[in-house]
This record gives structure tokens, sequence and C-alpha cells, in this order.
């Protein structure tokens, strides 16, 4: 199945099961997060939605939301080698060996979720603004503890993610020990579609799936992986994450970035003037097989407010 939110005439989201072209609006007031927290809820919900949908809305026309408006949490891990080892250069930093033992992540912030559509400002202050290609999982049965063997059992589906970052101030922060904070949590975008597991299962490859994903700037491509290439699997992901504490109904796991998959890999293996930072003016636009596209208007950013006088 896929899923999506969509906003009616009257501004109220709706999810609805994409089917070819068309999205069939499920009945009611019920939201993916509330179909994710009910055993089997998502396969109930399109018994009804085929049977008798409130609307049905062409897909090219639909105001989408993110399948998730409002997760609970999202926590984002650096799962691909390739990317890891070259950003780790870039930040002029040595990539520690525990990271072949730990599946690290940060804690992003739900407030700041876009939709696959939406425009996106470039964090205030920021001369480094980039994209992260990514896939990322959502939490459907929530769980403590879980068995790296059986954890992708807990995820209800998968979702095409951009973590959009500042690396100028990225980099300032992690100095410090700490983050990353202010460089990250401006604006990801996801979407437009929950992709279920069954739609994927004929492409398992590796540790994942054999699904190719591509960024372009401005139509020129830039970016290419596939996320069979991951070297942690989300089952390793989701055990690793619900180690001593519990993931519930609608939490994000994204993967990290595809090899190659931002502008800070890109620049620093062929040079900054080769790969500029984004601009105000550029269009991003984010694919990956089954999971559909991302695409923003990259927008001015603003200046900081001054947290000291001078």
């Amino acid at each position: 199945m896929k899923w999506c939110t969509q906003r009616s005439e009257d501004g109220s989201p709706h999810p609805g099961l994409v089917l070819g072209s068309w999205i069939h609006v499920l009945p009611g007031d019920q939201q993916l997060l509330d179909l994710l927290a009910v055993p089997d809820g998502l396969a109930a919900a399109a018994e009804v939605v085929r049977r008798d949908p409130a609307a049905v809305v062409a897909l090219d026309s639909a105001r989408l939301l993110a399948p998730i408006p409002t997760p609970p949490s999202i926590r984002d891990f650096m799962a691909f080698e390739a990317h890891v080892v070259t950003s780790h250069e870039a930040l002029g930093q040595v990539l520690d060996p525990d990271w072949y033992e730990l599946p690290v992540f940060y804690f992003s912030n739900p407030a700041a979720v876009q939709a696959a559509r939406d425009d996106v400002r470039i964090s205030p202050g920021s001369t480094a603004f980039d994209y992260e290609l990514e896939v990322a999982a959502v939490i459907g049965s929530g769980g403590a503890d879980l068995d790296p063997a059986t954890a992708a059992e807990h995820i209800a589906g998968y979702l095409l993610m951009c973590d959009w970052s500042a690396r100028d101030l990225q980099a300032r922060e992690m100095r410090q020990w700490l983050g990353p904070a202010k460089g990250k949590d401006s604006a990801t975008s996801f979407g437009p579609f929950l992709v279920t597991p069954d739609e994927l299962a004929d492409r398992h490859s590796g540790t994942a799936y054999d699904i190719s994903m591509r960024a372009y700037r401005n139509g020129e491509l830039y970016s290419s992986g596939n996320l069979a290439d991951l070297y942690w699997s989300f089952g390793q992901m989701l055990a690793y994450a619900s180690r001593g504490t519990r993931l519930v109904p609608g939490d994000i796991i994204g993967s990290g970035t595809v090899g190659t998959g931002c502008i800070l890999e890109l620049s620093r293996v062929h040079g900054e003037q080769a790969y500029p930072y984004l601009r105000a003016g550029d269009t991003v636009r984010l694919e990956a097989d089954e999971l559909g596209t991302i695409e923003a208007a990259i927008l001015p950013g603003t200046d900081p407010i001054p947290l000291r006088k001078a």
C-alpha cells in the first residue's frame, strides 16, 4: 500500500490510499498516526477506503502534507559507510572505528517537518546550506529492547527523507562535543508517500532494498546511490534505538545520507567550485524508486538575532 496525507478544501488533513494517479480519501477524522497505533490499522483502513472513500482526489492536484505531519520523534542515523567516511574528512575529522560497533544517531525536530512540495528556507546565518538524500522507516507497532533479527517487523512503512543541513553551523556546534542541533533542525522534508514493506518485498537486497536514489540541483544530477548499500540494517537501527527505551507508533528512523548524497561529500571529492552549497533561488529534487519525489525551492535565510549585546 501507498498512503499519503492530503489537505482537504476546508484545510483539515486527511489520509488517503494512493491507487494509481488518484488518492482515495479515508472517511472520518482518523490520521495515519491513529491507524498505526491499532494492530492492522492500515490494512483495515484500506478495506474501508477501497469500498467507500470520502472523496477521490487527483494526485497531481492534491495539497500534500508529510504522511506523518508531526511524528512523536525523529531519530536520524549515519548508516551508509561511504557517506560517513567522506563527510568526516570534509569536516576535518577522523572516523572513530567505534562507528563499526555503534549505529549512532541524533534526534531531529518534529516541529520542523516539511511536505514533499514545500519550499525550504536557508537556516538563519548559514552560507553552507545542504540537502541530504535519505530513506526513513516509520514505526508501526512499538516496542522496547528489540531484537535486531526481528525488529524490522515493527516497521509500518518507508518514506523518502531530506535532512536539510547548515554545514557551517553544524561544524561549529560539533566542535563543542554536542549536536548537531541548529545546524539540522530548521527543516526536514518527508514524503510524499508512506510505502508499506509488502510493496518492496521483491526488491529486497543486501541489508535493505534495491531502491535507486537520486538528487538534482536545478535539473542537474548531483547525487545517486542505492538503499541496498546500507552498512547497518533498519532492524539493527531499530534495535539500537529501542535499547533501554521504547519506540512508539509514528516514530521515524532515518537511514542517514546515501553515499555521495549531499554537497558536503561532493565538494570534498570534486571541489567547492564544482559543487557550491545551495543558494536562494535553487530548486532541489530528490527521487527514490517506489517512494516518490521531494521537490523544494530554496528561499533566502534571515539574519540571526544576536544572542548578546555588541
